[in-house]
């Protein structure tokens, strides 16, 4: 494969990296009890939190991923960006409140409030690693290709630096690190974001609908690309796509780990509404730089290989940056996405070892000693490091967006209705929350895998034995009905065994 390579680009990459990991450094001197290493003291403002919020949610799907479809589908790229955004009222409304006034670290804690705490953080751990492994396949994807890419660095070697980088981050930082890491991110990721939209218009005199007509002028699809074609053809996978990103969210352990870094209720409230600002203003310029990638990489030669665009369709905005920026801003931008993919890989990792460490070592376990928890916490990190590096080489060709839809639906039908539920329903019983997590968990798991992304596109096989990608239209129902039919049964079976003993 062609690759790019300039001193340009790379000085910029390497001092971006030395920056995130002198961040690390000089935060991991402050991290010496639990609650630093989870939730950075619970100090945070609701200005930097929710940055950091948005820094966790601009992963590699959503600026790779997001722009790599919309330059490959149109518009059937574009409701992946709806439907991200469109999680957080959500969030909002029913989640982010009752969150933060019931837990402590995450949102197990939430569970063990109302619940029984042994079966339900056990459960919690469970769930909270399988999303956690399905996101960091998109994440170690998108940050493999990049390498690749702008190095030529074989991508094998390419994914092992990453897991390299994103353990070294969480193991001597934990979420303080973390937070300033994904604050400074962010910041660089709206301003490069910003500056390729910018220049991306001003090839057009900042006419986007002049965008828009050289998009479908060059496209091989032409005016397809601004019709939902896929979804059109499989509306019941397109509704189960727009379930999974609409309930997802609020199901995400990282994200909702975020919740109990600031002091109060009021400031978690405000940390979703200015996640909400920065999503919306950053999907609104992913949609011109994925266009933009339609109309000025696409009809040049320069930029297309043998297999297609150089570098695969999750490079489309990399690519973009070198035809309107040439190599400096091919450099930013590249650097920028790398340490986006990093900060979130972080935040995925010390979510993990957060179930791992907390929930089942010193909850579910009953092992109270602070600093043995806190050094189970780095070596889960050091385990899921290694996880994350085994997922990025299995799912090498899969497009970033698309996996982490797959982690949305896992988290929709697992987490959200157990949560919502014990935060909303006093009839909601221990057993019911087990099994209605329980059945959500496997059902979404088990159909993922028979689903058309592992069982054809990854395992090989001709045909998927269930036909929807990602199956949240039947596993969240599935979920809700199991949870409340359980505790239903439960507590009219105690009622019915209190009046024939009296």
């Amino acid at each position: 494969m062609e690759t790019q390579s300039n001193a340009t680009a790379i000085s910029l990459f390497v001092v971006v990296v030395a920056a995130t990991l002198a961040i690390t450094w000089f935060t991991a001197r402050g991290v010496r009890t639990r609650s630093s290493f989870y939730n950075a003291g619970g100090e945070l403002s609701a200005f930097r939190n929710g940055l950091a919020i948005a820094g966790d949610y601009m992963s590699a799907a959503a600026f790779l991923g997001v722009s790599g479809l919309i330059t490959t589908n149109g518009f059937d790229g574009m409701l992946y960006g709806v439907g991200f955004v469109m999680g957080w009222p959500i969030v909002l409304f029913l989640i982010a409140e009752r969150l933060r006034r019931l837990g402590k670290f995450n949102f197990a804690c939430a569970l063990a409030t109302r619940l029984s705490e042994r079966p339900v953080r056990i459960f919690a751990a469970c769930s909270s690693l399988t999303v956690i492994a399905f996101y960091l396949i998109a994440q170690m994807v998108g940050a493999g290709q990049l390498i690749q890419l702008l190095f030529g660095l074989d991508y094998t070697y390419a994914v092992f630096l990453i897991g390299v980088l994103m353990t070294c981050y969480v193991m001597f930082g934990g979420m303080l690190a973390t937070t300033w890491i994904q604050i400074v991110k962010a910041t660089l990721l709206l301003v490069s974001a910003a500056c390729l939209t910018v220049l991306t218009l001003a090839r057009f005199g900042f006419d986007p609908s002049a965008l828009i007509d050289r998009a479908v002028a060059v496209h091989p699809r032409h005016e397809a690309i601004l019709a939902p074609v896929s979804i059109g053809k499989d509306t019941i996978s397109g509704l189960s796509l727009g379930i999974a990103l609409l309930l997802g969210t609020a199901g995400l352990p990282h994200i909702l780990m975020r919740f109990f870094t600031v002091p109060d209720v009021r400031a978690a409230r405000g940390s979703v509404f200015f996640a909400c600002m920065f999503n919306a203003a950053f999907f609104l310029m992913v949609y011109v730089i994925g266009f933009g990638a339609v109309a000025l990489v696409l009809p040049d030669p320069a930029y297309q290989v043998a297999s297609g665009m150089r570098g695969g369709a999750n490079m489309a905005a990399i690519n973009l940056s070198s035809v309107v920026g040439g190599d400096a801003l091919m450099g930013l931008i590249s650097a920028v996405a790398f340490a986006t993919i990093l900060a979130v890989v972080a935040g995925l990792t010390l979510a993990g070892a957060s179930a791992i460490s907390h929930d089942l070592y010193a909850r579910a376990f009953g092992v109270s000693d602070e600093h043995k928890e806190l050094r189970v916490s780095r070596y889960a990190t050091l385990g899921i490091g290694v996880l994350a590096i085994l997922l990025g080489l299995g799912f090498r060709n899969q497009n970033v967006a698309y996996m982490v839809s797959l982690a949305f639906a896992i988290a929709a039908s697992a987490n959200f209705p157990v949560l919502l539920l014990s935060m909303t329903w006093r009839g909601l019983t221990t057993a019911g929350a087990l099994a209605g997590g329980i059945v959500g968990l496997v059902s979404a798991l088990g159909l993922t895998i028979l689903g058309p992304a592992i069982w054809v596109k990854t395992l090989g096989y001709a045909a998927p034995i269930f036909p929807y990608d990602p199956p949240a239209i039947l596993t969240v129902p599935l979920a809700f009905i199991t949870a409340w039919g359980v505790s239903v049964w439960q507590t009219r079976s105690a009622r019915y065994a209190l009046a024939s003993a009296t």
